[in-house]
């Protein structure tokens, strides 16, 4: 039996943390993975790692910029279409953009990092948040109460201890921490 019966979401799944994530979840017997990443070219290749790894896992490789409103609800939906739920979401999309002090930083610099990390984030969040919060629980495997589904979001350690040179990608990772307490509180 595996420990994760239901439906991953998993964005920034082309590469880095996103890819390793989706891999993960392949190898630990989940059957349903949505990929989810703005590079096609990344999807496909960790699409095909995963059909390497775990052959019986089904992938649905999703483009998706985070940044859009409108990219993240049809990619909410098209998961959903395909397998009716979401219980595990993983947001990984992220970037560093330049290596910059504020003084030096450009606005629109400044608001791709935070576009991507932050606000983006709190979009496919948000998104995922209400789809789960319409869902049975799925049953636990062991015979807890089963849940509705779980979200990881993935911030980092400037998040919490700053560096130079990267003022606007460590907030963004701030604001991810944050968001992610306000949310649990919430929700």
């Amino acid at each position: 039996m595996t420990l994760f019966p239901g439906v991953a979401l998993i964005t920034g799944a082309a590469s880095g943390i996103g890819r390793a994530t989706a891999l993960a979840f392949a190898t630990a017997g989940c059957q349903k993975i949505a990929t989810a990443d703005r590079s096609v070219e990344g999807l496909a290749q960790t699409q095909d790692l995963i059909t390497k790894e775990a052959p019986n896992a089904a992938v649905e490789a999703i483009m998706v910029n985070v940044a859009l409103p409108e990219s993240v609800v049809a990619m909410t939906a098209r998961t959903v279409a395909r397998w009716g739920r979401i219980d595990y979401a993983v947001n990984a999309a992220g970037i560093q953009g330049p290596a910059q002090r504020s003084t030096e930083l450009t606005l629109d610099d400044f608001n791709a990092i935070n576009n991507v990390n932050y606000r983006g984030l709190w979009l496919c969040s948000r998104a995922e948040l209400a789809q789960m919060s319409t869902q049975t629980p799925l049953p636990s495997h062991d015979g807890r109460p089963g849940n509705r589904g779980a979200i990881v979001h993935i911030a980092s350690q400037p998040g919490v201890v700053s560096r130079s040179t990267a003022p606007a990608y460590c907030a963004s990772k701030s604001a991810v921490i944050s968001l992610t307490r306000s949310d649990a509180i919430d929700v």
